[in-house]
């Protein structure tokens, strides 16, 4: 796959991520009227994971091989924090968020994820922030200050605030899940879903004492969360491997647009001036993000890594005999130390640092 190709199939992979996650969020508001925040968190985790081990188990079952790398030992640890901040923490904030927030506004909210995550990709994973890109952020951040403004600093809903600290704990949770991405994006959002599903759903209800909702709403759920949470993650996975996690997360920025829609039409909200001017202003900050043309003279230093890929100009060496056959496949493989020139973002192999010389070209 060339470099144009694994770019534009990471764009898709963000915008179906974006899709799914942002219809939830407007759906899983329509079933909080008789399931508490604590057990909708824990029953969308646990959709994603039930139905991701489902579709696992299927696939092999009809005997068709994997063709990525699985997690290993090291991954654990990284895998906990995920796990922590993207699957236990994130939901139970969005969740009460959402009991106190209209709909529409949460769904453009969500916006501040993508800055968040771009924000942290930026000042601690050092991922090439361009002019165009950091004007874009300000432009999203503007945006969500006037959707939460309600007349002043001390009149500011908790229920923005608990929004805006689930989009952190998701930012945190993007840059992570960034260190994994060369692994199997199924077998992660499917642990994933299980653990953070599972202890939610317990601390609703045994801790809170909660009770579970009928059959209907039930299944309702749990297809929400496969759907929303499970395949939307996986998606969010790829999109990580071909973009890196600013980039993703500013195409995944497209989610609040598409929730902000799908809010209005089912609960019938008034499109008002104050959602108007900061939906206009994120997407400035959105398209800012998608016109970014990044290209200049980089080198690849030789490395050795195993993750799924096809035999495209970064990924040229021999088989073994024990490698396997047809493509993608995934296996232990060395890249030799290359330069060269073309359009990329900072993708599993163009992770470098930028000096004066290497300024992006629009």
């Amino acid at each position: 796959m060339t470099n144009s190709a694994s770019s534009m199939s990471g764009i898709g992979f963000a915008m179906g991520s974006a899709t799914l996650f942002g219809a939830s969020t407007p759906l899983a508001k329509l079933l909080l009227g008789g399931i508490s925040p604590w057990l909708m968190a824990g029953l969308l985790y646990l959709g994603a994971g039930i139905g991701l081990a489902a579709a696992r188990l299927l696939s092999r079952w009809r005997g068709k091989p994997g063709s990525e790398a699985p997690l290993k030992a090291a991954d654990l640890g990284w895998l906990a924090a995920i796990i922590l901040f993207g699957g236990v923490a994130g939901p139970v904030l969005l969740m009460l968020g959402l009991v106190a927030t209209a709909a529409s506004t949460t769904a453009l909210l969500l916006n501040l994820e993508g800055l968040a995550t771009l924000a942290i990709a930026w000042l601690v994973y050092r991922e090439n922030v361009d002019l165009r890109i950091g004007i874009g952020a300000v432009a999203i951040l503007l945006g969500a200050v006037i959707l939460s403004w309600q007349g002043g600093i001390g009149h500011a809903g908790y229920g923005a605030v608990a929004i805006a600290s689930a989009c952190l704990c998701w930012g945190i949770d993007n840059n992570l899940t960034r260190k994994l991405s060369s692994s199997d994006p199924e077998q992660i959002a499917m642990i994933k879903g299980l653990v953070a599903g599972a202890v939610n759903l317990l601390i609703g209800l045994l801790w809170r004492g909660d009770d579970l909702p009928a059959t209907g709403p039930l299944l309702v759920t749990l297809l929400l969360g496969f759907l929303g949470y499970g395949i939307s993650l996986v998606l969010f996975i790829y999109a990580l491997r071909y973009l890196g996690s600013a980039r993703t997360g500013a195409y995944f920025s497209t989610a609040p647009f598409i929730g902000a829609v799908v809010a209005i039409a089912i609960f019938g909200e008034a499109v008002s001036l104050q959602l108007g001017v900061a939906g206009l202003l994120m997407a400035i900050g959105l398209y800012l993000h998608l016109a970014e043309r990044h290209e200049h003279e980089h080198r690849h230093e030789a490395v050795l890594h195993d993750h799924a890929h096809v035999h495209d100009p970064h990924h040229q060496h021999a088989h073994g005999p024990g490698d396997p056959a047809g493509e993608p496949h995934a296996h232990a493989h060395r890249h030799v130390a290359m330069v060269h020139r073309h359009p990329h973002y900072p993708d599993l192999h163009h992770r470098h640092g930028h000096g004066c010389r290497s300024e992006p070209a629009s």
